[in-house]
């Protein structure tokens, strides 16, 4: 699937691009990506996606060339966008979600119907909270370097030695400052997003997804379990071998999950 379009999709003070993969219009599935990922970073996932002629991967605001996040931004924004894009298709059957995407896509699945949603790795309150003093303190000094730090040791849980590895190529550290901006931000509006009792109540079918490597284990193994309680009737489905860069490190791996998933509705 090497055919791709760009998409603008008009949203509430701003815009939404969304790179389309494969026909512009047909039965898609749609990826919300998460916090410290673009579209760009999703393109190798939805190249290897079998069984949807299209591909939608949404580049929310925050990321280039999307607009900025606008004033008095929160997770109701980010529903609001991805609920936007989805109207830009005419048979949308499924909805993936990674991370941050994934909490965004379990809240739209209640408010509007989804046939199939799948997350990879869904966080929610309280994940992160205990970072956001220095966050935002990183944020107000428009130090982007001790965002990512914080973001990378106190949110991940990354050690000293793996950040400095990071932070000694420049080309991935470019890269993460350049996705990392909106970090307070969207921790916040994590922690202060509404905690409904059921998730995806208006989903007719939810996978969830978690990485080998994170099963049971903070942060992202605990706080995806503490989704799964959310959302009754969820079928849970392990990834061997991965962790929470599944997209990065086996984009091939992820999508033959992905896609063996979406065929179960075929």
């Amino acid at each position: 699937m090497e055919r791709s379009i760009q998409k603008y999709v008009e949203v509430d003070r701003g815009r939404v691009t969304v790179d389309v993969h494969g026909e512009p219009d047909q039965p898609a599935i749609v990826l919300i990506p998460g916090a410290m990922a673009d579209a760009a970073a999703w393109s190798a996932v939805a190249r290897h996606l079998d069984g949807w002629p299209t591909v939608a991967v949404v580049n929310r605001r925050g990321r280039e060339p999307s607009g900025p996040l606008p004033d008095g931004y929160g997770l109701a924004t980010e529903i609001e966008d991805a609920a936007a894009v989805l109207r830009g298709f005419t048979d949308v059957r499924t909805l993936f979600g990674w991370s941050y995407g994934g909490l965004i896509a379990l809240h739209l699945a209640n408010i509007r119907p989804v046939p199939h949603l799948i997350a990879y790795e869904p966080v929610m309150a309280p994940f992160g909270a205990a970072a956001l003093p220095d966050l935002r303190r990183a944020q107000d000094d428009g130090d982007l370097d001790a965002s990512i730090t914080v973001a990378l040791q106190q949110v991940t849980g990354m050690d000293d030695a793996t950040t400095a590895a990071l932070r000694a190529d420049t080309a991935t550290w470019s890269e993460l400052r350049r996705l990392g901006a909106p970090a307070y931000r969207e921790t916040l509006a994590i922690n202060e997003a509404a905690r409904p009792a059921v998730l995806a109540a208006r989903a007719a079918r939810v996978d969830l997804v978690v990485g080998e490597r994170n099963r049971g284990r903070a942060p992202y193994g605990t706080s995806f379990d503490d989704v799964a309680r959310h959302v009754p009737g969820a079928v849970v489905h392990e990834l061997t071998g991965q962790g929470h860069l599944a997209h990065l490190d086996a984009p091939g791996h992820l999508a033959s999950l992905v896609s063996r998933l979406g065929t179960l509705d075929t």
